[in-house]
């Protein structure tokens, strides 16, 4: 059971981690070549694969010129809600 907690914070850092970079990455403050960049790709990897079927359901927040993509914080949420359950 610790395993699985831990595993379940893994994921919920790698989810915070990979929302932070994608606004570093994004604004154009990291070059190609920057180490954070393949950190951002390599997490982007593992996680992009568990947001596909959320994306598929649940499409962007337009606003104005602009569209937010809910499906990381329906993922970050349905982490927090597996943690709480479990451990």
């Amino acid at each position: 059971m610790d395993i699985i907690c831990l595993l379940l914070l893994l994921v919920w850092i790698a989810l915070i981690s990979y929302v932070i970079l994608g606004w570093v990455v994004e604004l154009g403050r990291l070059s190609w070549g920057h180490p954070l960049r393949s950190v951002y790709d390599w997490l982007g990897r593992g996680i992009r694969p568990a947001l596909r079927p959320i994306r598929d359901r649940l499409p962007p927040l337009r606003m104005g010129g602009v569209a937010l993509d809910l499906s990381i914080i329906v993922l970050f949420f349905a982490v927090a809600i597996i943690r709480a359950i479990i451990c």
